[in-house]
């Protein structure tokens, strides 16, 4: 199969269900001119993460891993009306960039940006009894994907939605010898949600403009 088809198909879904208004557009730009990694969710993933957080009416959301807050947008919008998000990012120069974006967005009153390692700032949340969400979406460094799950549990009721993202890596989950950390990370996190009888989960594999990879679903029971 030609591959090409996949980013051609994604094309065409984005053109009939994905209308980006000012504000997605240019947090894409935003992204480009400040010198981030290119790897956000593509745009019809954001409508799709947008679609089931809406299926939650969440009251509140965090986030694990920002960049410039093009999935934040997505994910904010599907606030309830006096609803919050919490996201979090290790890096300064992102949480900028992603604050000016939000700001941009009309939603800087509803989104709060904690700067910080996500494994020190999960524990904090935690003491802060910050919880419970109605929605995570876990979408940073792979490595730490099992623990960033533990605090996530620890930050969830019954019913809690949890999604992370980028868990297939083009199949590259299926080499029990890899020794790349991001494949490796993802190894133990999936090992991790299929043995935590607390969740309902499944992973589902995506292709698109990202190529080849996949998404895990999991309600907290």
């Amino acid at each position: 199969m030609d591959v090409s088809i996949f980013g051609s198909v994604d094309r065409h879904i984005n053109d009939l269900f994905v209308k980006e208004d000012d504000a997605l557009l240019q947090t894409k730009q935003s992204i480009i001119e400040g010198g981030l990694p290119q790897i956000s969710i593509s745009e019809n993933q954001g409508k799709f993460l947008h679609i089931l957080a809406r299926l939650k009416t969440p009251a509140k959301i965090l986030e694990i891993g920002t960049l410039g807050g093009y999935s934040t947008i997505w994910l904010a919008r599907a606030l309830e009306e006096n609803g919050e998000m919490i996201t979090l990012e290790v890096d300064a120069h992102h949480a900028a960039v992603a604050n000016a974006n939000l700001t941009a967005a009309g939603l800087s009153g509803k989104v709060k940006i904690r700067v910080g390692n996500a494994l020190e700032e999960l524990p904090k949340m935690v003491e802060e009894e910050a919880g419970p969400f109605d929605v995570i979406f876990i979408d940073a460094d792979k490595e730490p994907y099992a623990e960033y799950f533990q605090w996530s549990l620890k930050l969830s009721r019954p019913g809690t939605l949890i999604i992370a993202d980028n868990v297939v890596r083009e199949g590259k989950i299926l080499d029990e010898n890899s020794d790349d950390a991001n494949v490796s990370g993802v190894q133990r996190f999936l090992a991790l949600l299929s043995s935590t009888p607390d969740v309902t989960a499944t992973v589902i594999q995506t292709v698109g403009s990202k190529y080849h990879d996949g998404i895990a679903l999991a309600v907290v029971n």
